[in-house]
């Protein structure tokens, strides 16, 4: 495995043979972005995983299922189970009767796991804003106008995408 922070990018004016693929630069862009992500959650002790889901508990002032959270995270109901054990184990969640069904369980947020997920947050919006530092205004408007263009899958899943990976 390379590492993109030591691959130069090409001179703005190279031949197009020379400029990489949007492809690649969107996978170079999301690598940064997860090694940024890693870093900032380190000293906070949680994995990308877990910091997902600890967001997705404390969003939901009810409580979460197990399902629920697999669902929101994507991932299977195994995986979410052992990452909500890990929490549990942490302090962050803890598992509680559902108020509509009592014979089901529920994941809240201890105020452990709360100020956990503000400080994070706060931790992820400073990185952020630093790695955007170097770009004006109208070149982060942009960016992001373009960004949710591409990542807007919607217009894939209704028969828009005229390709095949």
């Amino acid at each position: 495995m390379t590492d993109d922070a030591a691959q130069p990018s090409p001179p703005a004016g190279a031949p197009p043979e020379q400029q990489p693929e949007l492809p690649e630069l969107l996978m170079r862009a999301a690598r940064t972005l997860r090694r940024r992500w890693v870093a900032v959650l380190e000293p906070h002790g949680l994995s990308p995983h877990q910091a997902r889901a600890l967001r997705a508990v404390v969003a939901a002032a009810d409580g979460l299922r197990v399902s629920d959270l697999a669902a929101a995270l994507r991932i299977a109901p195994r995986s979410a189970t052992e990452v909500a054990d890990g929490l549990q184990t942490a302090g962050l969640v803890v598992r509680a009767a559902d108020p509509a069904d009592r014979r089901a369980v529920v994941l809240r947020a201890t105020d452990a796991g709360h100020d956990l997920a503000a400080g994070v947050a706060r931790a992820r919006a400073e990185d952020a804003e630093a790695l955007v530092a170097r770009l004006d205004a109208g070149d982060r408007a942009e960016l992001a106008r373009l960004l949710r263009l591409v990542a807007d899958d919607d217009h894939d899943r209704a028969g828009g995408c005229t390709t095949t990976a």
